[in-house]
């Protein structure tokens, strides 16, 4: 079974394996991510075929889904030749759920001045098997394969990959795929035990070097909470070839 199945052309229907983790009765919004990064993608091929390359994901989360269907749609906020920003959505009953707006750039060649100082952490085999249920109920951390290396509470470095699709019968890009677990990162090094603490998210923005390669997502991650009620979790996102980007959620901490 996959995450989503499509309906229709802008129709589609959850599937168990999103469920959680604030509540099993409700969707992770992780898939959603990839979904919405898929549809982009989509859009964008369907409209042209210069080879644009998604260099930021910024996701708005407002307001949390059942497990149910949900219509989506994509336009164009500011078309160029070399540089558009395409907004895509998802609603449920009327009500926008999930909005993101991502900048696709014009590729060129830089390997000749390539570089970063973001610092690569140890592959997949080297860290250990990690149960994220024994923290987290629901289908979606189900059916994720973490490994784990925790430093301290809010810090740590993370691999996690799913064998479940992300549409069905659809095939989607690497980068689709892995935005469709960028959201975990936030519930991987937890300072608080959720049961004590709430502390979801609001937003995620990645920004992206170059597209991602395989099934495996690498975290290297650092929760935050402030002294009035806000929090930040970061991360320094990763392949097996090495650091890829960033990404960034806000958050709002209830104890």
């Amino acid at each position: 079974m996959s995450y989503f199945e499509r309906l229709g052309e802008r129709t589609f229907r959850a599937t168990e394996h999103t469920g959680g983790a604030w509540r099993v009765d409700e969707q992770h919004v992780a898939p959603t991510l990839g979904l919405l990064t898929h549809l982009v993608e989509r859009h964008r091929d369907a409209r042209r075929d210069d080879g644009l390359v998604v260099s930021r994901l910024s996701f708005d989360i407002l307001g949390t889904m059942p497990i149910a269907e949900m219509d989506a749609r994509v336009e164009v906020v500011r078309p160029g030749r070399t540089i558009e920003l395409v907004e895509a959505t998802v609603s449920q009953g009327g009500r926008d759920a999930v909005r993101l707006r991502a900048w696709l750039l014009q590729p060129g060649d830089t390997a000749a001045v390539e570089g970063t100082a973001l610092e690569p952490i140890d592959p997949p085999e080297a860290l250990e098997p990690w149960d994220a249920s024994a923290v987290w109920p629901g289908g979606f951390i189900a059916s994720a394969q973490v490994r784990r290396r925790q430093h301290e509470p809010g810090r740590a470095q993370v691999w996690v990959r799913t064998d479940v699709p992300l549409l069905a019968g659809e095939p989607v890009s690497d980068t689709a795929r892995l935005a469709g677990l960028l959201d975990i990162a936030n519930g991987m090094t937890v300072r608080r035990a959720p049961r004590e603490v709430a502390f979801p998210n609001v937003d995620l923005t990645a920004h992206l070097l170059r597209a991602p390669r395989g099934a495996w997502l690498g975290l290297d991650t650092r929760v935050s909470f402030g002294p009035v009620g806000l929090g930040v979790t970061t991360s320094v996102l990763h392949d097996e070839a090495g650091p890829l980007g960033t990404s960034t959620q806000s958050l709002t901490v209830r104890p």
